[in-house]
């Protein structure tokens, strides 16, 4: 087929909708109508010969040629965007969109640092925070759903990362646990049961793993849960206890009656960066999105 029978603004508005998996919200994205979405997707439906998306949900997935299409289109796009852009930004006057993905208690105990700066400093622009779900749910920082994450995410092909700090691990046990006011013995670690977090699914801390291992300590997970705040609020209410970050407790654990468990462990630290894609690395407004985060 020749490119040039299909409505190159029709694959725009394709690749809208596979971003978001849903056309109201592609329609939102696009400035349009949801039923001129609905259209545009029909003629592309009739000159591809393929019906490109299925209802699942709430949602739509797409079909095994849309998949196909869909990182052609984003490399594609972000190019053709990147040289209409040009290399001049205006962080004033600037009204784009900037997204990160984050944990939990990143979204909690740093995000609001963020929030302030971004503020101040684009005052017109949009902010949009997404879990680390949404992130791998969108195929990570290489699409187009996400520009950065903070984190100690896995490092892939074209993704960047820039330190910013160590996030230091503890363990914490309700106020009334019978291990919660002395230094816990290897054997007795060993008879506790924990609350595990997974931030992405099948992802659990591998330096905490690795400390367990190298001190010859079992480590009995009774229970795995997707954020922090939810491992602090089971280990509140049950006998189970939770490895979580430092920076987390200073800020919950007085509210949920937990307290710090003295461990023969060595000291467990997680590094924690900005990540980002080589797609986005000289785009100048994404560039200053970062720099501000840097400095918050």
């Amino acid at each position: 087929m020749n490119l040039s029978a299909i409505d190159l603004n029709l694959l725009l508005v394709l690749h809208t909708v596979l971003s978001e998996r849903s056309v109201a919200r592609a329609a939102r994205r696009l400035n349009v109508t949801p039923p001129a979405v609905s259209n545009a997707l029909a003629r592309l439906r009739a000159v591809l010969g393929d019906p490109l998306t299925t209802r699942s949900g709430r949602g739509i997935v797409p079909t095994s040629r849309a998949a196909a299409l869909a990182p052609a289109l984003a490399r594609a796009l972000a190019e053709l965007d990147h040289a209409v852009q040009g290399g001049d930004f205006d962080p004033a006057q600037s009204d784009r969109e900037f997204t990160l993905a984050a944990a939990d208690v990143i979204q909690l105990v740093r995000v609001p640092r963020i929030v302030a700066r971004f503020a101040k400093e684009l005052p017109r622009a949009r902010l949009r925070v997404v879990s680390v779900d949404t992130l791998h749910a969108s195929g990570g920082l290489a699409g187009t759903a996400v520009d950065v994450a903070i984190g100690a995410g896995e490092r892939g092909p074209g993704v960047h990362a820039l330190p910013l700090y160590e996030e230091r691990i503890v363990l914490v046990a309700r106020s009334g646990h019978p291990h919660a006011k002395r230094r816990v013995t290897k054997r007795a670690l060993s008879a506790l049961r924990h609350v595990e977090v997974h931030v992405a699914p099948g992802m659990p801390n591998r330096a905490l793993v690795a400390s367990y291992a190298a001190a010859n300590v079992s480590r009995d997970v009774a229970l795995v849960v997707p954020t922090y705040v939810a491992a602090l609020a089971v280990a509140a209410a049950s006998d189970l206890v939770a490895a979580v970050p430092a920076s987390l407790v200073d800020v919950l654990a007085p509210r949920f009656g937990l307290r710090v468990v003295a461990t023969p462990l060595r000291p467990v630290t997680t590094p924690i960066s900005l990540l980002f894609h080589e797609r986005t690395a000289h785009d100048a407004a994404q560039r200053a999105f970062r720099e501000l985060v840097l400095r918050a």
